[in-house]
């Protein structure tokens, strides 16, 4: 529970830090830090309008979408402390607990009708299915380093010690960041600026999406973000290390560096072309099976 509540108090500085950094990087004196949950509370004061095209199912998304990312927020630990609903496997849970709300967001997409939405959740839809592997393959690669099958026991176990466990853990580092990004249609796959609508992912999913529905979204977006962090803060973060309220402050350290690393990212790194876009998801796959065999050399699995 630890994990849950820290994430959210998180997420209150994580979007503002990211455009800190951009506004920073690119010379501009730029928004203050709580800009972007003030307009999502100015979106919460207004009402959504509705297409006559659409059913059900483009309302209820932005509420699934959230309530998902809410609930995969709960299966998130702590260094040092398990989730309030952990179990070995509980990352299988995770993962498709965010397969889940995407899945609602891409039919509410396809609900309106329109053509540039349905070319947004196609290549959307896409993404994630080619994301996918790359993080199974990664969290099994975790738990047979240490032994376990929840993500509670695989980050207690897990030590950055010897030069296995240290490339190991730099490809672990690597691959949720580069699975975040992709997840949040941040660069180098997408831009959240653009308006190009035959370049546009994620924005122009939700381009039918005012008032309260287009809030719930952006906040589920914030809360994932903090979501991927919470991960890379128990990955880096020792178990025993000393007196909770370290920890804590550690913990937002590691927040804080992630948003202010996608921020330079994003200030530095250009978007890749939509065409090679498939190829550098599925090389995410290969990079996490280099970890995997490492780990199977490591403890003598592949030589028996």
């Amino acid at each position: 529970m630890t994990g849950a509540l820290l994430a959210i108090v998180s997420a209150i500085f994580f979007p503002g830090i990211i455009l800190r950094v951009k506004s920073i990087a690119s010379g501009r004196k730029g928004p203050g830090i709580l800009q972007p949950w003030n307009n999502i509370f100015l979106l919460f004061r207004k009402s959504s309008v509705f297409s006559t095209t659409t059913s059900y199912i483009f309302r209820l998304a932005p509420a699934v979408y959230l309530a998902t990312i809410c609930c995969a927020l709960m299966l998130l630990p702590f260094p040092g402390m398990p989730s309030i609903m952990g179990f070995e496997g509980d990352f299988i849970l995770f993962a498709y607990l965010l397969a889940l709300g995407k899945l609602l967001f891409i039919l509410g997409a396809l609900d309106t009708g329109s053509s540039f939405e349905g070319m947004g959740a196609n290549r959307e839809a896409l993404y994630s299915m080619l994301t996918e592997p790359a993080f199974f393959i990664l969290f099994g690669t975790l738990a047979l380093l240490s032994g376990h099958l929840s993500m509670h026991e695989i980050f207690s176990h897990f030590q950055f010690a010897g030069e296995f466990s240290l490339i190991t853990g730099a490809i672990a580092i690597y691959l949720l960041v580069q699975i975040a990004m992709i997840e949040n249609s941040r660069m180098p796959v997408d831009d959240p600026k653009t308006h190009l609508e035959l370049t546009m992912v994620h924005e122009v999913m939700i381009l039918d999406y005012s008032g309260v529905d287009l809030a719930l979204i952006q906040t589920g977006t914030n809360l994932k973000f903090v979501l991927y962090g919470g991960l890379l803060a128990n990955l880096i973060l020792p178990v025993n290390g000393g007196w909770l309220s370290a920890n804590v402050m550690l913990f937002f350290l590691v927040q804080a560096a992630f948003a202010a690393a996608i921020g330079l990212m994003e200030s530095f790194r250009a978007r890749k072309k939509l065409a090679k876009n498939p190829q550098f998801i599925v090389t995410l796959s290969s990079i996490a099976l280099i970890g995997f065999i490492l780990v199977l050399l490591l403890t003598r699995n592949l030589i028996r």
